[in-house]
This record gives structure tokens, sequence and C-alpha cells, in this order.
């Protein structure tokens, strides 16, 4: 996998992210793609080679450690880091739809006459992609966390197996390669993963409260407008509309 191409392409999404996204981002960057690529894929490099059993059966060496590793811890990071940045890329699509949009408005309205106050500003249908985004994150986190327990039975590696699946003869004992590494490095994946369950679930937190704060704010204004108008003369509706025009989001 190109990992510098699939950093680049989620670059963009810093541009429109709160504070707790570019610490996520940071987070998913140095501590899981970095480790992922300069370390954890040299330790699982020969997990199979030095999945020794004590027996010479043919065959049952093979079949012992695809009964007990169905799917590498490195393969299902890799889809793991995959799936939980895509969501990311629907904000940085919904901005990229506004833009043309604002495009397209320019040209027929003039340059100066504006759609949005500002494209990247996460209002109206952009703060719920954003916050569709989040959860769909965290969902993705959760499930995978929950899938290499549910296979593993726990995130503990233990250097001792023992198998019985034909063809093996009886039941032998299978050791796993570099086990303290390898438990090390999963302990170390499993708690970035839980770190970014946390800073998505801030985020969230975050997001709806400055939204329900905007909210309110809006409300206020309101209140404070009827009640200016109730005290001057009847205006027609129209000279209403001119002097609050209605933004565009």
């Amino acid at each position: 996998m190109d990992w510098k191409t699939f950093q680049a392409l989620l670059s963009g999404v810093n541009k429109y992210s709160t504070a707790f996204g570019r610490i996520w981002l940071s987070v998913v960057f140095v501590f899981r793609v970095m480790v992922y690529v300069v370390a954890a894929e040299r330790v699982w490099g020969d997990e199979q080679k030095d999945f020794d059993c004590n027996t010479k059966q043919p065959g049952c060496a093979n079949v012992c450690y695809d009964h007990y590793f169905p799917i590498s811890h490195i393969r299902l990071w890799a889809l793991q880091l995959i799936f939980v940045t895509c969501p990311s890329l629907m904000v940085v699509m919904h901005v990229a739809y506004r833009e043309e949009r604002e495009r397209k408005y320019h040209a027929k309205h003039g340059n100066k006459a504006k759609l949005y106050e500002n494209t990247g500003k996460k209002h109206g249908g952009l703060w719920w992609t954003y916050l569709l985004s989040l959860f769909v994150k965290t969902g993705i986190e959760i499930s995978f966390l929950y899938i290499l327990h549910k296979i593993y039975d726990s995130f503990y590696l233990p250097r001792l197996v023992k198998c019985e699946v034909s063809p093996c003869p009886n039941q032998v004992d299978c050791y796993i390669g570099h086990p303290t590494e390898k438990k090390v490095f999963t302990y170390f994946m499993v708690g970035a993963s839980a770190l970014c369950i946390v800073l998505n679930v801030c985020e969230i937190i975050y997001l709806v409260s400055k939204g329900i704060a905007r909210k309110a704010q809006k409300m206020k204004r309101r209140e404070r407008t009827l009640a200016l108008l109730n005290n001057q003369p009847f205006q027609p509706i129209s000279l209403y509309y001119q002097r609050f025009p209605f933004n565009a989001t």
C-alpha cells in the first residue's frame, strides 16, 4: 500500500477539522500508520515461518496456524486504518460540492454575490456530514476491536498453543514466533485505537455543544428582533426581509 498517497489524500481534512479532529489525525498517522509501516509489518513478516509445531506431519503446522490465526493482526490493522479514515473523505467531498455550487453562483450572479459565507464552515448540511463521519469512525473502531477480541478470545498473545486439528496425528504443541514483540505491538495498537475512540467522542460532544449554543444564540437574536418590531409601527413584510435577509446554507 502507498501510505504517502493515502496521507496526502487526507491532509486536506485538517483544514475543516476541529482541534480534536487535528489531534485524531495526528494520532492516526504518527502512532498508528508510522508504527505499522516502520515496525509492526516487520514483526509480523515472518509469522508463519516461525510458527513451529512439535511434529513432522505434513500440513499440520499450516492447518494449526490457520486455525489460530484466521486473519493476521497486521492485515486486520491495515483494513482498520483504511476503513477508519475513509469517513473523513465525506467532509472533503461535501466541501468540494459547496465550492462547486459557489462557483456556479458566482458565474450566474457575479463575483460579489455569495451563496455561502464560508464553504468550509461547519453549518447546515456540512455540520451533519461532519457529525455523521464521527459516528461512523467511532463505530468502525469499536467494530474492529470487537472483531480482534472475538477472533483471538482476547488481546493477549500466548507463547504456546495446543492444536489437535486434522491432519495432526494427536494434540501437538505449537510455538508462536516473537510472542513478546507481537504482544507489545498488539497492546499498543489497541491502545491507540481506544485513544482515537475517546477523541471521537470528545469531538462529538464538542460539536453538539457548539451547535446547541449556536441555535440558542439565534433564538435569542430572533426574540430580540421580534421584540424590537413589536415596539415599532407596522411595516410591510417586504421591508422586514430587506432589513434581515435570509442567508443560504
